[in-house]
């Protein structure tokens, strides 16, 4: 029977190197679409039933391997919302199964994919190339906390953010060592400005004070509607020594534009710098602006943070040279543009000139990632193989860029000559033994 052995063996070749030959055609066939994982041939011999000795090489069995845990290359892409991953992990998608109306339905079952070229559709949802949905945990755009802890299809729409009111002023600051002649305050204000927390400059003091002080800079503020405040400060000169100088700030709280009388406010601290123009008091790196109000409109309580940010050094103009003057308050916004950033998020940029997190990207992981059941469009469905997703995926989110295919052309179009010079040796076996059993036959004849 070894003839006929000889025919079923090759015929198991034959249809191993068919099998390898599909894989590798699917894997050229695929060689540019986004996030593909090639498919690998694995064959395994089948040993005939025999005893030691007598034993004779048997078929072959040819079964897929998947290449799932290979990195491809990523490739910088101009659309903001293309996303890849570099390192371990799997975007968390889902496929609508209908719809209502214009709003597509979900089954809630997970699918994985690699695929990232996601776009925002018409119902702001992030959809890549294959009709995936993007999953991730939406943030609250005013707080930036998460407003769940499991992941959802995310959709954006024409989000609204709200106006912020300021709570909160930076101030980076170099006072100068020998200021501008003339400013220093006099202590016969008819109101003291230098009485630490009581002291407001008005009228003809608001003048002389405005004469024998220095400007200290002015930022937009914002109040709880979004309205803007225009928040002034002023540094006066209280004393000067060769050990140490020093100074007080004030903010103005009425101009002439409003009909009232101008008015400064003191802060109520006194910062004094040593003979090296290091900041030695207070040790407290905040102060706070009470009820901040300008021209009637409030703000509320404001901190002013300055430290380790003020100092006194020469400077040959005699003024305050401001380095740094931000804040926290915004006016209100509505959404113009998505983009993913360098820390796995969705961002929004808004009408108001704020960038905001808007949602993190979820990233699941498997512990057998090469047992995941491929579906049509590049995803991924779990298996009881693969295990349950965790969501603990150390890969990195990589905006505006794509993972490519990794097959590589070379290796394919190597083993696609493997396959052939393989199939064309088990269909000369076939031959072979087509060619003895004729023999055989006319032998009988």
């Amino acid at each position: 029977m070894g003839i006929f052995d000889a025919l079923t063996t090759a015929v198991s070749g034959l249809q191993a190197q068919s099998f390898a030959l599909q894989n590798i055609s699917g894997n050229i066939a695929n060689s540019q679409t986004v996030g593909y994982k090639e498919t690998d041939t694995s064959f395994q011999d089948l040993v005939s039933a025999a005893a030691p000795g007598q034993q004779t090489a048997g078929g072959v069995f040819a079964s897929s391997t998947a290449s799932n845990t290979v990195q491809g290359t990523i490739q910088n892409e101009t659309q903001p919302t293309d996303m890849a991953i570099e390192g371990d992990g799997w975007f968390v998608v889902q496929q609508p199964s209908g719809s209502s109306g214009s709003q597509p339905q979900f089954t809630g079952v997970n699918y994985y994919t690699r695929r990232g070229d996601f776009q925002l559709n018409q119902n702001g949802y992030l959809v890549n190339g294959a009709g995936y949905y993007l999953e991730g945990i939406p943030l609250n755009p005013a707080s930036g906390n998460p407003t769940s802890s499991t992941p959802s299809v995310l959709q954006f729409g024409n989000n609204f953010l709200p106006a912020q009111a300021t709570t909160q002023i930076n101030y980076q600051a170099n006072l100068p060592s020998t200021p501008t002649p003339g400013v220093l305050v006099p202590a016969d204000f008819t109101v003291n400005p230098l009485v630490s927390g009581t002291g407001t400059v008005v009228g003809t003091d608001a003048a002389t004070f405005t004469a024998q002080s220095l400007d200290g800079g002015s930022i937009t503020a914002y109040d709880s509607l979004g309205n803007q405040v225009n928040v002034q400060f002023r540094w006066a000169q209280t004393s000067a020594s060769a050990a140490s100088n020093t100074w007080q700030l004030f903010y103005q709280t009425n101009t002439s534009a409003t009909g009232a009388q101008v008015a400064w406010q003191n802060t109520g601290t006194s910062f004094t710098f040593n003979s090296s123009g290091q900041l030695t008091s207070p040790a407290s790196p905040t102060l706070t602006l009470a009820n901040l109000t300008v021209n009637g409109d409030v703000v509320g309580n404001v901190t002013l943070n300055y430290g380790g940010t003020l100092s006194q050094f020469a400077n040959s103009n005699g003024n305050v040279q401001v380095n740094g003057l931000t804040q926290n308050g915004f006016a209100a916004g509505q959404m113009q543009s998505l983009s993913v950033d360098t820390q796995g998020q969705v961002v929004g940029t808004f009408s108001n000139g704020q960038t905001i997190p808007l949602a993190n990207i979820t990233l699941a992981t498997f512990n057998g990632q090469d047992a995941l059941q491929p579906l049509n469009g590049g995803a991924y469905e779990a298996t009881p193989e693969s295990g349950t997703p965790l969501f603990s995926a150390t890969g990195k989110v990589v905006g505006s860029s794509l993972e490519s295919s990794n097959v590589d052309i070379a290796t394919q179009f190597s083993q696609l000559i493997v396959a052939q010079q393989a199939y064309s040796a088990n269909a000369r076996v076939m031959t072979t033994s087509n060619q003895m059993i004729q023999s055989l036959l006319q032998v009988i004849q």
